[in-house]
């Protein structure tokens, strides 16, 4: 049975820790320091998105192409099969030439079974119209009885050809999917997860509301990415792991690292000539709206791309360096940041290859084209399509990995700089703790 004197020893490790987990908090002073660097950021954040806040995204005529066109939703209410030949699904080259793939397809056309599908718009001042569609056998969407889908509403064109279907309707699915989603964050991070929600459903406000709106309206996309990309990290990083002096350290190393990663972006698209429309959708956005930067749209997609890897990168880190110092009060900024970026090697080789991975797999059809077409490696890096994406992953892995030096001495230095005695509780405290050990050592 201890003394009364000596109950205080074991509690200074532990007498400030959150019921979270998290570190005891540091000194007054360290603090002060942090809020002197994070209050003007936070502010001149606020600021930007007040400067640049879109109200909504310009009105335009609608072209009809693509993504630009009235939609509304349907339902398939009969299908009746029928001879493609009877509905001239397909028109066989006068010439009768089937070596080429049109060719062939048409000829498979004539000759197989359609579907003659009749749609009822469910929605809009049509309501309760209807119109046939016909399906061909080889189309790779195939339309069932009872199936919602979207259609799309051409109002130039003759009364017959108004309506034709653009998809089917994915609503149900979707929804249904994004609730197991987060059940299961909700079930396992139960309050973490609560707040991890709460920070994506934020992240997708600012996305929808000020990033894409702005961006539209016609200003910088890399300002305009960078303030939107600061407000998302302040409010995912400090609604998923508390306002502390642990999570001020990972904001600040990812602040750092977002900045390398926009002044390379900015270096190497500039360099390598990327125009940042490259495709149909690219294409039609320009068309649409001239006066928008498309590198520096493709520049502003880095940013917000690379962002999410980041924020785990850097919370892993200084979590990792703070808890090397609860483990060993002793040990000096030298030794946290050798042990800390040992841990950070590690997270490097996996984040980078998972960021590689990713950015293939989002390009593997494109990939399989330059495959079948049986193109150098050197031609198809040499391609813009690639080339953009090459520059994003390396972009954004120069980033990562620089994030974990960065993040790991900015966290040592602030921990090891927080001493017992800069504060008179802690320096209250210290003297048992001492005490605790020297009894320790004299039992043993």
């Amino acid at each position: 049975m201890t003394s009364p004197q000596s109950d205080p020893a074991p509690q200074p490790p532990h007498g400030h820790t959150h019921s979270h987990g998290p570190a005891a908090p540091v000194s007054r002073h360290l603090r002060k320091v942090i809020a002197a660097v994070l209050i003007p950021f936070a502010t001149a954040v606020v600021v930007g998105l007040i400067a640049f806040w879109p109200g909504g995204a310009p009105d335009h005529e609608r072209t009809g192409v693509g993504f630009d066109r009235q939609t509304q939703a349907g339902k398939v209410v009969q299908i009746v099969k029928v001879d493609c030949a009877d509905v001239n699904a397909a028109q066989v080259p006068p010439t009768g030439d089937t070596s080429t793939p049109s060719g062939r397809e048409a000829v498979n056309e004539q000759e197989g079974e359609c579907a003659k599908a009749t749609i009822e718009v469910t929605s809009g001042d049509d309501k309760g119209r209807k119109f046939v569609e016909v399906v061909q056998p080889d189309a790779p969407r195939q339309l069932k009885e009872g199936q919602g889908v979207v259609v799309a509403y051409a109002p130039d064109a003759p009364r017959d050809l108004q309506y034709s279907v653009t998809d089917v309707n994915r609503k149900v699915p979707m929804a249904l999917l994004a609730a197991i989603f987060a059940l299961a964050v909700v079930a396992v991070g139960r309050l973490r997860g609560v707040m991890a929600l709460v920070a994506l459903t934020v992240s997708f406000a600012v996305l929808t509301l000020f990033i894409l709106p702005a961006i539209l309206q016609g200003s910088n996309p890399l300002v305009v990415a960078v303030i939107g990309a600061s407000a998302i990290m302040l409010a995912a990083l400090y609604l998923c792991h508390g306002v502390t002096a642990r999570t001020s350290v990972a904001v600040v190393g990812t602040l750092i690292s977002l900045l390398l990663i926009g002044l390379l972006g900015s270096l190497f698209i500039g360099w390598a000539s990327l125009s940042g429309n490259t495709d149909d959708n690219t294409g039609l956005i320009h068309g649409l709206y001239p006066d928008i930067d498309m590198s520096g749209l493709l520049l502003a997609g880095v940013i917000i791309g690379s962002l999410g890897v980041l924020d785990d990168v850097t919370v892993t880190q200084t979590s990792a360096v703070w808890e090397l110092h609860q483990a060993d009060p002793q040990m000096g900024w030298k030794g946290l940041y050798r042990a800390g970026i040992r841990i950070g090697r590690d997270h490097i080789a996996s984040v980078v290859n998972t960021l590689v991975l990713a950015y293939a797999g989002a390009a593997l059809p494109l990939l399989l084209l330059f495959s079948i077409a049986q193109s150098s490696v050197g031609t198809v890096a040499n391609s813009e399509l690639v080339a953009e994406e090459i520059v994003r992953t390396l972009v954004g892995s120069i980033g990562l990995v620089a994030s974990v030096p960065v993040t790991t001495a900015l966290a040592a230095l602030v921990v090891s700089a927080d001493r017992p005695g800069h504060g008179g509780a802690q320096a209250a405290t210290a003297a048992p703790a001492r005490s605790g050990r020297g009894r320790r050592r004299r039992k043993g």
